[in-house]
């Protein structure tokens, strides 16, 4: 049991994109179920995982903390997995490993999520919570039709009982029409708003000077104030993640806002009517369990026959339903007609981007991850990258994040194999991106995508390259892509060519190929690579090859 000393809602934010559980669960239930979760099991757990292709990071450090942070906080706390008395998978954690709608399967246990429960009990110290958080965030949005990252940290995350519920949206309303009193600085009126917000809701830390926060002893306010302001915002952007997971949100990234999909809506409203307000079994864990693990609970649109027969005509009036159809079969045609009709969609975005119809669009949107401007850039730069890949054509190129039912990023990929794969016939490149700078980038991205591009070769059983792209590469990893190119590992499949480009150069190459008079071949990617093992064998270190192959990549199409 967790024990919640906060004045504001406390959302899992653990792991931070909800589809890295789906793989974890399935190891940790393989390997690990029926026994004690202890800091044995803990530690072996994540020596498994740092060898799975799906996991980027260390976990080193302290591999049982490391464990209890993946596992001990959203699988368990929205119910796909018990650790007591023994490590078992719940129904609901079946569900999500095994379901085509892990959207369906997400949705119903953050509905269930709630504060406090048998496995979240508030100290004195704090807020007096009853809600169930995500429940209330998705009648805030339906209420606003578009909420911003901004008004669900500063004012939606105050929401600590839902009957305050006309409160919260009296603040959010004053919010808006003072934000709009004070045009021009918009940065310094919400550090502002923030500011007196704060001291509202830690009124009481403050004045009886109880505002040391963990893990230090810096016990000023302005340093109780940034750890609270920080805690928030970590909150909201859990809430943003979750939220999406659902498939039924829209994320403007560019607004930073949600919102609900407009053929999603009719979906939303059935379940904020028909799904119990209150939280329940506060004090009966195992009561708790049994409903918090059930995948069929709460009750959503789709399980409704005469609805859903209902939505599938609108949807799809070409489909004819017998009528003599089990529920669950009506329910696998929808997915299917869903899953269909995104591919169709795909498809048609794949030939405009080949077309270079939206090639102002993808360099703008570039442009606007260099400058920070996007709301989840890690999301955004995996998808464009992909799109910038479909767009040099002449190959199969394969996104592994995932779409939404109408074709949009989703979450970043799930972990199981690489960002982006390509496939030239002949030969294949793997593309990894991450937004990752400094020392942290070689310590998260260099050993895992060496591993990666080992095991696609050991796969596909021919040639293959990757490219690493970054808004910055860091030295480090410049010395490590550079010595694989010279030094053959029986462990990584031979030497490995890993090409790391700055975003800004890779951008160079997209234009360069706009600008060709001829349509770039699969032969000119493959040159560069085998251009880059030469350039490594002949440089006198890992700044001159760097150098050089990036001058190479601002000349690639250059016969």
């Amino acid at each position: 049991m967790a024990r919640i000393n906060s004045k504001v809602v406390f959302v899992t934010t653990s792991p931070r994109t909800p589809a890295k559980m789906v793989p974890e669960i399935g190891l940790l239930n393989t390997h690990f179920s029926g026994q004690k979760w202890d800091t044995t099991t803990q530690r072996a757990f994540m020596e498994l995982l740092r060898e799975e292709f799906f996991f980027n990071g260390e976990g080193a450090n302290d591999p049982a903390f490391s464990a209890r942070d993946r596992i001990n906080r959203a699988p368990k706390a929205l119910g796909f997995v018990l650790l007591s008395p023994t490590i078992q998978i719940t129904p609901a954690g079946e569900e999500l490993i095994n379901s085509k709608r892990k959207d369906e399967v997400f949705l119903r246990q953050l509905l269930k999520f709630q504060i406090p429960s048998p496995f979240h009990k508030p100290t004195e110290n704090s807020a007096e919570f009853w809600i169930k958080p995500y429940l209330e965030f998705f009648r805030l949005i339906r209420f606003f039709d578009s909420l911003k990252f901004d008004e669900l940290m500063i004012i939606g995350l105050q929401l600590i009982d839902y009957r305050k519920f006309d409160l919260i949206i009296e603040k959010i309303n004053q919010f808006r029409v003072a934000k709009a009193q004070n045009k021009g600085n918009y940065k310094r009126f919400r550090g502002e708003y923030f500011d007196r917000e704060l001291r509202e809701i830690y009124s009481t830390d403050i004045s009886s000077a109880n505002t040391r926060t963990r893990e230090t002893n810096d016990a000023s306010i302005s340093k109780f104030l940034r750890t609270k302001a920080s805690n928030m915002r970590d909150y909201a952007d859990a809430c943003f993640r979750y939220l999406r997971a659902t498939g039924l949100i829209n994320i403007s990234h560019l607004g930073k806002s949600l919102s609900i999909i407009p053929e999603k809506i009719q979906e939303v409203d059935y379940f904020l009517e028909h799904t119990d307000r209150e939280p329940c079994f506060i004090d009966n864990e195992g009561q708790y369990v049994n409903y918090l693990s059930n995948p069929q609970i709460p009750t959503l649109l789709t399980d409704n026959r005469k609805l859903l027969e209902q939505k599938i005509r609108i949807e799809f009036p070409q489909l004819e339903i017998p009528a003599t159809i089990a529920l669950q079969d009506l329910k696998n045609i929808f997915s299917n007609e869903l899953e269909n009709r995104k591919e169709q969609i795909l498809i048609t975005q794949i030939a405009a981007i080949k077309d270079y119809r939206l090639f102002e669009e993808i360099t703008t949107t570039f442009h606007q991850i260099l400058n920070n401007s996007l709301y989840d850039t890690p999301l955004m730069l995996e998808w464009n990258t992909w799109r910038a890949m479909t767009m040099l054509d002449g190959g199969d190129i394969k996104a592994n994040l995932k779409f939404d039912d109408f074709g949009n990023p989703m979450s970043t990929a799930q972990g199981n194999m690489a960002d982006i794969v390509c496939d030239y016939g002949n030969f294949g490149l793997m593309v990894e991106v991450t937004m990752q700078g400094g020392q942290r980038q070689y310590e998260t991205e260099g050993e895992p995508v060496t591993r990666h591009l080992a095991k696609y070769k050991r796969e596909t059983n021919k040639p293959a390259y990757c490219l690493f792209i970054a808004p910055s590469i860091n030295d480090a990893c410049k010395a490590h892509f550079y010595a694989l190119h010279r030094m053959s590992i029986q462990y990584y499949g031979g030497t490995s060519t890993i090409v790391p480009l700055p975003l800004s150069v890779f951008i160079k190459m997209l234009e360069a190929s706009y600008n060709a008079n001829y349509v770039p071949e699969p032969r000119h990617i493959q040159r560069f690579f085998e251009r880059s093992n030469e350039l490594a064998n002949s440089a006198n270190n890992e700044v001159d090859w760097y150098n050089r192959i990036t001058q190479e990549a601002l000349h690639w199409l250059i016969e």
